[in-house]
């Protein structure tokens, strides 16, 4: 009901809808009938005439989801959804979104790869026998281009430094420096990350989404203010020059969420409508080459 409800906004106001689902069953769970039901009722949502971008099994290279770190096997998977979609529902398309690269491979996750097992070998891509930074946090996880229709990326400002969620304002360029894979963060667990976009914007020809993104604001800890934290990122998300370097960025969605985040263990409000002055200040600065698309989470 949430997603007709979402695709009833869409075709009222245009777009498209973004669809994300999460099989957190495990990749098992997405048997042919599954895949055959959730294409038919793409079929269904294209033909009221609402076009649809799935985002299935986001940030699979992470270590916090039951389809993570499991590169072989999320690709088998990830390619049957593709087949089916393309051929039963061909006003929707697919979209690959993986977690922004630093702090890979988030070692410490209840699904993380473990050592000497297949799947940490099929990660270790300098073959050095352990999985590290040095290792590309993006390629092992990507299906291929017959299947990817978008590429996406989460990006997010969590502080500058370690422990996260302290509060603090953006350095300069961070948002352009983690899309490109030159951030070098006093945290020092961003270096060698991939540069998402010209890897995948301009080498594979997919148009790109920032498919999450916000600055998270801790309310139970000191520092800046929210407004400050938010502002100086969203200006970097939604600045002119981030238009003007990435004619393939085709996409971005702030993560409106308020929610308890494990990593730091606490209560953290990712939102930019969450309070009137938030709000206000936020669209004041949209700038007005935006288009604007619902977004729906549905889980398996």
């Amino acid at each position: 009901e949430h997603t007709k409800s979402a695709a009833r906004q869409i075709k009222e106001n245009g777009g498209a809808l973004l669809v994300t689902l999460e099989p957190h069953g495990g990749l098992d769970t997405v048997s042919p009938e599954v895949i055959r039901t959730l294409a038919y009722d793409l079929l269904d949502l294209n033909n009221s005439g609402v076009a649809v971008i799935v985002r299935f099994a986001h940030e699979m290279n992470g270590s916090w989801y039951a389809w993570g770190q499991q590169p072989d096997h999320y690709k088998a998977v990830f390619r049957q959804v593709a087949d089916a979609v393309h051929r039963i529902a061909p006003g929707s398309a697919m979209m690959w979104a993986p977690n922004y690269g630093g702090g890979y491979p988030f070692s410490g996750g209840k699904f993380a790869a473990a050592p000497g097992t297949e799947v940490y070998h099929e990660l270790d891509t300098d073959h050095d026998g352990v999985l590290t930074m040095t290792d590309d946090s993006y390629e092992p996880y990507y299906p291929g281009d017959a299947y990817v229709d978008w590429v996406g990326v989460s990006l997010y400002h969590w502080g500058n430094r370690r422990p996260w969620g302290n509060n603090e304002i953006t350095e300069p360029h961070k948002f352009i420096d983690m899309l490109t894979g030159t951030y070098d963060g006093t945290a020092g667990d961003d270096l060698g990350v991939p540069d998402f976009y010209q890897v995948y914007g301009v080498q594979h020809h997919k148009p790109v989404a920032i498919v999450e993104t916000a600055a998270i604001f801790t309310p139970s800890r000191s520092g800046q203010s929210e407004l400050d934290v938010k502002q100086a990122w969203w200006r970097q998300v939604f600045s002119a020059e981030t238009r003007q370097r990435f004619p393939q960025l085709k996409m971005i969605n702030w993560f409106e969420w308020r929610k308890f985040e494990i990593e730091i263990n606490d209560g953290v409000d990712g939102r930019a409508a969450g309070a009137p002055a938030i709000k206000n200040a936020f669209v004041a600065d949209l700038p007005d080459w935006l288009h604007y698309a619902d977004s729906v989470d549905a889980c398996e």
